[in-house]
């Protein structure tokens, strides 16, 4: 499968997400946008759809806006007879050509060294492989393996794990600030993180690998995860206790949606350190956290 392929792939993924059918969008005709007092094109995108009302003439206008404040779902769009206005059209391609440009770019080779990470990298060979093949984004070979043991160590405490996953943006955006504020309430609890592993082409599988390899206790993954079309930078954590290849994904804690417009990613960083610390109490995560 080639890169055009996967990208008709990703595409025909999305717009069934959407409720569109696959082709109509790419049919359906637009004017040009009008540009703004400062002779360039407005940016669509930085309008919250959660404040945005397209229907004319509402019967009850002022209570559907009051229902949009609570979701970034597109409603109230409004229609130029049976289809979509021009504007919801064109912020939908626009949205939908971010979580593409999410999905198939990579997070700079630089990333990792900047912010003193450690990088290793799962059998996948290519973002091509990365989507086709996820079981291969879940193992390391013996060279990456040397690698994470010495970085890590035999039983550390807590594994600190960045991945860049299915969202490069998602990494760039949030992993950093999120890991600064984990690292500082581990600190408050008496708790270190130790070093933290970078790795590319990342599945959530990967964090089992590793903690099979060092015998880490518990082991905190951030990862991009699967952009929509509502925000490309979603980021989530996953935090297992004891984690280990076969272990059911049940046992796993998760905290999702970590982004400007969710949970943010120093507030994210606050929870799951305090996560690690009640994991660590309790010697258990995911379902068996709740018993």
């Amino acid at each position: 499968m080639n890169e055009q392929e996967l990208r008709s792939m990703v595409e025909r993924m999305v717009l069934e997400l959407a409720g569109q059918e696959p082709g109509k969008a790419a049919a359906a005709v637009t004017q040009a946008p009008v540009e703004s007092s400062s002779g360039c094109l407005e940016d669509i995108t930085q309008t919250d759809l959660r404040r945005q009302y397209l229907v004319e003439q509402p019967r009850n206008g002022g209570a559907f806006q009051a229902l949009k404040l609570k979701t970034p779902a597109r409603l109230g769009l409004g229609r130029a007879g049976a289809r979509y206005r021009t504007l919801s059209m064109l912020r939908m391609r626009a949205d939908h050509a971010a979580a593409q440009d999410s999905v198939f770019s990579h997070v700079p080779d630089e990333f990792a060294v900047q912010h003193g990470f450690t990088p290793v990298q799962t059998l996948c060979q290519s973002k091509d492989e990365y989507l086709t093949r996820p079981d291969r984004g879940r193992r390391f070979d013996e060279q990456n393996q040397a690698v994470i043991k010495k970085t890590l160590g035999q039983n550390p405490k807590i594994a600190l794990v960045v991945g860049d996953g299915l969202s490069s943006a998602a990494i760039e955006a949030n992993a950093v600030d999120c890991l600064k504020a984990v690292q500082g309430g581990l600190k408050a609890y008496g708790l270190e993180g130790g070093p933290v592993l970078y790795v590319k082409y990342c599945r959530v599988g990967a964090s089992d690998h590793i903690g099979d390899l060092t015998g880490a206790e518990v082991v905190c993954m951030l990862v991009g995860e699967r952009p929509g079309l509502v925000t490309a930078e979603s980021m989530s954590a996953y935090l297992t206790y004891q984690p280990h290849i076969g272990i059911p994904e049940s046992k796993r804690t998760v905290i999702s949606n970590i982004h400007k417009g969710g949970t943010t990613a120093v507030e994210a960083g606050a929870h799951i350190a305090e996560l690690i610390k009640t994991m660590l109490d309790k010697k258990a995560s995911g379902i068996d956290l709740k018993g």
